[in-house]
């Protein structure tokens, strides 16, 4: 695994999610990876010949991603060859498509280049563009100007968030 900050040094432990998917989505590599595995690569090799990552960076990258069950180890055997683990996302890391399909879109919009895109998210069966947007608990649109990150007192006490809500008396 890659050298942790001091900040994100325990951050399995954390009370904040985004500091704990960090401790799990580690780095550049990580995403990397992921971006592979929505591809469709499984294999070890097929890691490294896309990526060209170093075997020992890749390995840990992989190990991490098996540890923290967004990817699982399943064997498979070529013929006449010994057997060996492909890699394939888990329901955890399915979910990580809409974190990607964000940082994409992000990346599309804040961070364009003259290339044009290389890897775009499309729905399976219609080939149309998948787009991530904010959404309340209701399943009505927000528009990420109107959304607030609001620390609460403690896990266990709502308050703050009750009172932005102004649902506290």
């Amino acid at each position: 695994m890659p050298v942790r900050s001091k900040m994100l040094a325990n951050a399995l432990d954390s009370t904040c999610a985004i500091k704990r998917s960090l401790g799990v989505l580690t780095d550049t590599w990580t995403f990397l990876v992921l971006r592979e595995a929505f591809l469709g690569r499984r294999t070890f090799a097929e890691f490294h010949d896309e990526l060209g990552i170093a075997t020992d960076v890749l390995s840990a990258r992989l190990a991490g991603l098996v540890e923290h069950g967004v990817l699982k180890k399943v064997p498979y055997q070529e013929p006449g060859r010994r057997t060996r683990h492909a890699y394939e996302l888990t329901p955890a890391g399915e979910d990580l498509k809409v974190v990607m399909v964000a940082l994409q879109q992000w990346g599309e919009c804040h961070v364009p280049t003259a290339g044009g895109l290389g890897v775009v998210p499309l729905v399976r069966d219609s080939g149309k563009r998948v787009r991530v947007s904010l959404v309340d608990e209701d399943g009505v649109p927000v528009e990420p100007t109107a959304a607030q990150f609001v620390r609460l007192a403690s896990p266990e006490s709502p308050a703050v968030v009750d009172e932005v809500r102004g649902d506290v008396g």
